[in-house]
């Protein structure tokens, strides 16, 4: 029973552990989004509200978060393997990484997004007229936070020549992301 409990602690001090930007930013590939992530209003804004990567990377329940640690493999694989580091290296996989990251938001529902951002708490009136127009429409519609906020906060990637014909839903929402004004309201 001792050593159950015992293995309970540790397990959740380590998943703790992970939970962490400075766990995140430990391996030199997730420096230049860490940099990305310091420029947006996600990490510093006139409200105080602060994100950091695990509050958008990594889900809060249990399942999902424990499936989100295993598949989390593939980045310290490729930061071992040399694969994404030099900022040269990570740049060539950035769309493919983006569009990762994109798949599995729109498959949950940018369920990360809205554990801070809800439709039922947004102060429409308070945001300008194309940010509350885009959002009735975007809540009546049950359209997910994702579908046009691709690089809100890390640079929002070139598809390579090859995908630019036939990535049309993959491509950036817009290569203006919203400026703070229209970004967070809260």
């Amino acid at each position: 029973m001792v050593l159950g409990v015992l293995g309970a602690v540790g397990f959740d001090a380590a998943v703790g552990y992970t939970n962490t930007v400075e766990f995140c930013t430990s391996c030199h590939s997730q420096q230049y989004p860490f940099e990305e992530l310091k420029k947006s209003t996600h990490w510093s804004n006139r409200t105080g509200v602060h994100a950091g990567c695990p509050d958008c990377h990594v889900p809060h329940s249990f399942f999902p978060k424990m499936y989100a640690k295993i598949m989390a493999y593939k980045d310290v694989y490729h930061e071992l393997l040399g694969t994404i580091d030099t900022k040269e290296k990570f740049e060539t996989h950035r769309w493919e990484m983006a569009n990762r990251v994109w798949a599995k938001m729109k498959a949950t529902n940018s369920r990360e997004c809205r554990s801070c951002h809800s439709f039922d708490h947004m102060d429409l009136s308070a945001q300008d007229r194309f940010a509350r127009k885009k959002h009735e429409k975007a809540g009546d519609r049950n359209e997910t936070c994702i579908d046009c906020h691709k690089g809100i906060v890390h640079q929002a990637p070139e598809p390579p020549a090859d995908a630019k014909e036939t990535a049309t839903d993959a491509q950036p929402a817009s290569a203006t992301p919203p400026t703070e004004t229209t970004d967070h309201k809260n």
